[in-house]
C-alpha cells in the first residue's frame, strides 16, 4: 500500500511541477504509467495520441512497432517485418558478413530482392508482448530477509519460478525487471524473433561519418541508420534461419514524416535505454568517479592500441576486430565525456550536499528518524566495505570479458558444474532456457577470433592482476611467475602464454561444442592450459559472485528507503532508473550552448558534411553523395528553415546506450529520426541530467530518405516505406 502511494507521489509531483515545461523533462519513463502523465501539457505541447494509442501491448498501438534489436533499440517501418535502426547497431552484423574481397564496411550492403538479403549473425528481435506488475509476490518471497546473500538468492529463486511459469510452453522470453531499488518487479514477456537479415547497410563513410573524432559531438553529420528485416516460421513461430521462413508480419509500424522539424517541437523517443545511475548515492558516484572511470579508460585505451596495432598489419584481422573496436571506442570516448561531465557539474559535490540535506531531513522529526534512520549509513558501510576487494574484482571483471578464449574457458567450466543441478537451482544464465544462445555463441565466436591478438590481450590482463595491491591478489595469477621478478617474469608468462595458446583447443569450434557437452569432473581432467588456468580462476570467481550477491542484497533491502526518503524529501519525480526495458521520454527540438560564447542550433545539413571533407577516414564522402551536391539534385528534400538537405538534429530527450535506434516521433507518432547518440557534455546525465546540456543526436528521416532516393535509387526498399 505504502508503495502505491509513493509511487503516485511520484508521478502526480512530476505532472505539476516538469511537464509544464516540456523540454526540461529528463524522465526514463516506463510505458506502463502513461495512464498517469499529464495529457493537457503533452496535448498543448502537440501529443495528438492517446495513452492507449501509444502503449496497449499487442493492440497495435505505437510502442507495438518498437522493438529491441540486439544491444538496441530499432522499429517496424512496415508490415512485412522490416525494421530500421542505427547502421552502428546493424555494424556487428555488417562486420561478421565482411571480408577483405567483400568488404559491407566499407562499401555498404543492399538487397534488392528478398533472396539476397543475408543473415545478421547473432542478432535477436524482441517484440514486447505483455507487461505485468509481479511486486507482491517477490516481496512476499523476499519476507523481510535481512541478510544480503540469503536476500538475492531469495529474489533470484523466485525471479526463474515467475520466468519458467510464464514461458512455460509458449514462444516467448521473459525478463523480471527490478524498479526504483527493489520497490517494484515488472514482467516483461517478449516474443523474440531469432532470423534477422541485413537489408540495408549504407557506407562507412556514411553511416559512420566523423568516426571517433565525431563520436558523442555535436554537430553532427552522420547517415547513423540501416534496415534489417525479422523473418519467423510459416506457422508463425520464432525459428533459426531457413530459406522457407517467411517476413514477421507487424501489427504496427511506423510512417516516415517528411514535414520536417523546427524549434520547440515536441519529441517522443522510445526506446530500451540500458543503465542510468540518476538515483544513486554519493557514495557510489565517489567510487565511479575516482575508480571506475579512470580504470575504464586505462583500459580500454590499451586493448583498443593492441587491436589497431594487429589490424595496421593485416586487414582481414583489421576487419575481424573492428566490431569490437567500434564497442571499445565507443565505451572509452564516454568515459572521457563522464570525466569532464561529472567534474565539471560537481556531481559527487551535489550528490554529497544532497545526502546531507537528507541526513538532516531524516533526522528533523522523530517519524522520520524511525522510518529511515540508519540508511545513509549503511550505504557508506555498505560500499567502503565493497572497496575492500574492488581493484581485484575489476580486473577480473575484465579478465572474462576482453579475452574471448579466457571468456569461454571459464564458462564452459562454469556450464559443466551447473549443468548437475536441477534446472531450477541453477545459477541465472545456465539454465536450459539459455543453452541454445550458448551453442549458437560458441559456434560465432570463431567468426571474429584472432587467437594472437586473444594472447596479446589476456597477457595484458594478466599483468595488471599481478600489479594488485596486497591483500587482493588472485593466487592462480601469482603463481604462473611464482619466484621471478623483472624480465625473468616477462620471458616465465611470455612462455606460459605461448604454451597455452600452442596447446589450448578453445579456438576449435567443434572442441568447444563438445566440451560444452562435458560434465565437470571431465572438463576438469582434460589436459588443456586454457581450461586449467579457468578452473583455478574458479574459486575466486565464485568468491567475487558471492561477494556480489551480498552486496545486491542488501542494497535492495536498503535502496527502497533511500528513494522513499528523498521523494519525501525533494517532493520530485524519481521514475526508476533505466534497465533495458521500454521507456518513453518527452523532450523538444532544441539547441544549446556548452561553454562560453557559443551556441549551437538544432539542426545540420549537407553543406556541413562536405564542409567536414579532408578526403582521409573518417571525413571522406562517397562519390555519388558528391555528384548529388555538385548537380544540386535535392529534389523535397531541402528543409526550408536551413536551405539545406537536413542531416541531424538534436533534441532535449534523454536517452543512454541502448536507446541508439530508438524511433524519435512527433506528436502524430509519425518518425522524424532516430536517436544514435548524445552530446559530450550531456552524457553524464546517465549519472546526473543538466537541461541545458544533454541533447539527444538524431539523424533526420529526410536525410534516410533523401540517401535511398536521390543518391543510391533503392528503389525497392522506398517503395516498401509508407511516407507522409
Amino acid at each position: 500500500m505504502y508503495r502505491k502511494l509513493i509511487l503516485s507521489l511520484l508521478i502526480t509531483t512530476w505532472c505539476a511541477v516538469v511537464c509544464s515545461n516540456i523540454s526540461a523533462d529528463d524522465g526514463l519513463w516506463p510505458l506502463y504509467d502513461l495512464d498517469r502523465l499529464p495529457l493537457d501539457s503533452l496535448r498543448a505541447a502537440g501529443l495528438e495520441l492517446t495513452p492507449e494509442e501509444i502503449f496497449n501491448p499487442g493492440q497495435g498501438a505505437l510502442a507495438d512497432a518498437v522493438v529491441q534489436l540486439g544491444g538496441g533499440s530499432s522499429s517496424f517501418v512496415s508490415p512485412d517485418g522490416l525494421i530500421i535502426t542505427n547502421h552502428h547497431v546493424a555494424f556487428g552484423a555488417v562486420q561478421k558478413q565482411s571480408t577483405v574481397e567483400r568488404n559491407y564496411i566499407r562499401d555498404g550492403f543492399y538487397a534488392a530482392a528478398r533472396s539476397e538479403e543475408v543473415p545478421a549473425i547473432g542478432y535477436k528481435v524482441r517484440v514486447t508482448l505483455a507487461v505485468e506488475d509481479v511486486t507482491e509476490r517477490v516481496l512476499a518471497a523476499v519476507n523481510g530477509r535481512a541478510d544480503g546473500l540469503k536476500r538475492q538468492e531469495a529474489i533470484e529463486e523466485i525471479s526463474k519460478q515467475i520466468i519458467a511459469e510464464a514461458e512455460d510452453g509458449r514462444d516467448v522470453r521473459c525478463k523480471l525487471a527490478e524498479m526504483l531499488g527493489g520497490m517494484q518487479y515488472i514482467l516483461y514477456t517478449y516474443f523474440e524473433i531469432r532470423d534477422v537479415r541485413i537489408v540495408y547497410a549504407p557506407p562507412e563513410a556514411i553511416g559512420g561519418y566523423g568516426g571517433d573524432i565525431d563520436n558523442w559531438m555535436w554537430p553532427r553529420h552522420a547517415g547513423d541508420f540501416s534496415f534489417v528485416r525479422a523473418y519467423v516460421a510459416r506457422d508463425g513461430s520464432s525459428a533459426e534461419y531457413s530459406e522457407e521462413n517467411v517476413p514477421y508480419q507487424s501489427n504496427r509500424w511506423l510512417p516516415f514524416s517528411t514535414a520536417g522539424v523546427k524549434a520547440g517541437d515536441l519529441t517522443m523517443m522510445i526506446g530500451f535505454p540500458g543503465k542510468t545511475h540518476r538515483h544513486a548515492c554519493s557514495f557510489y558516484i565517489k567510487d565511479i568517479l575516482n575508480r571506475r572511470v579512470p580504470g575504464h579508460i586505462r583500459m580500454a585505451e590499451n586493448i583498443i592500441a593492441i587491436n589497431d596495432s594487429a589490424g595496421a598489419l593485416d586487414s582481414e584481422v583489421a576487419i575481424r576486430l573492428a566490431s569490437r573496436n567500434s564497442s571499445l571506442n565507443n565505451y572509452l570516448k564516454k568515459n572521457y565525456g563522464f570525466r569532464v561531465g561529472l567534474k565539471r557539474l560537481n556531481v559527487l559535490d551535489k550528490k554529497q550536499q544532497s545526502d546531507k540535506q537528507l541526513s538532516e531531513f531524516i533526522n528533523s522529526c522523530p517519524e522520520l528518524t524511525n522510518r529511515y534512520g540508519p540508511v545513509l549509513k549503511q550505504l557508506d558501510s555498505l560500499y567502503r566495505e565493497k572497496a575492500l576487494t574492488g581493484d581485484k574484482d575489476y580486473v577480473l571483471e575484465w579478465l572474462v570479458w576482453a579475452s574471448d578464449m579466457m571468456e569461454w574457458a571459464c564458462d564452459l567450466h562454469k556450464w559443466a558444474i551447473e549443468r548437475e543441478k536441477p534446472d531450477s537451482d541453477r545459477e541465472p544464465g545456465f539454465q536450459e532456457r539459455d543453452v541454445r544462445l550458448t551453442q549458437e555463441k560458441l559456434r560465432n565466436l570463431q567468426i571474429n577470433l584472432v587467437p594472437a591478438v586473444d594472447r596479446t590481450v589476456l597477457k595484458y590482463l594478466l599483468v595488471r592482476a599481478l600489479e594488485l595491491p596486497e591483500g587482493q591478489k588472485i593466487d592462480a595469477i601469482e603463481q604462473i611467475v611464482e619466484g621471478t621478478s623483472g624480465e625473468e617474469r616477462e620471458r616465465r608468462l611470455d612462455d606460459y602464454l605461448e604454451a597455452m595458446y600452442e596447446k589450448t583447443a578453445m579456438d576449435e569450434i567443434e572442441a568447444r561444442l563438445k566440451m560444452f557437452e562435458m560434465s565437470a569432473s571431465e572438463i576438469e581432467q582434460l589436459d588443456d592450459p586454457m581450461i586449467r588456468l579457468a578452473v583455478a580462476l574458479r574459486p575466486v570467481l565464485d568468491e567475487v559472485s558471492q561477494r556480489e550477491k551480498t552486496f545486491e542484497g542488501a542494497l535492495n533491502r536498503i535502496s527502497p528507503y533511500y528513494i522513499r526518503a528523498m521523494a519525501e524529501l525533494s517532493q520530485k519525480p524519481l521514475y526508476p532508473d533505466a534497465n533495458s526495458t521500454m521507456r518513453i521520454n518527452f523532450g523538444a527540438i532544441a539547441g544549446f550552448s556548452p561553454r562560453d560564447a557559443v551556441t549551437y542550433r538544432y539542426q545540420t545539413g549537407l553543406l556541413g558534411v562536405m564542409e567536414k571533407e579532408t578526403g582521409e577516414d573518417p571525413f571522406t564522402v562517397p562519390d555519388e553523395l558528391k555528384q548529388v551536391f555538385e548537380a544540386g539534385d535535392f529534389g523535397d528534400y531541402v528543409d526550408p528553415i536551413i536551405n539545406d538537405v537536413p542531416v541531424n538534429f538534436c533534441a532535449s530527450n534523454s536517452g543512454t546506450n541502448g536507446n541508439s535506434g530508438s524511433p524519435v516521433v512527433n506528436g502524430r507518432g509519425e518518425l522524424i529520426g532516430l536517436d544514435f547518440d548524445t552530446d559530450f557534455e550531456g552524457v553524464s546525465a546517465d549519472y546526473m541530467y543538466d537541461p541545458q546540456l544533454s541533447r539527444a543526436i538524431v539523424v533526420d528521416v529526410r536525410y534516410v530518405l533523401f540517401l535511398v532516393d536521390k543518391v543510391y535509387h533503392l528503389d525497392e526498399l522506398l517503395g516498401e516505406l509508407t511516407i507522409h
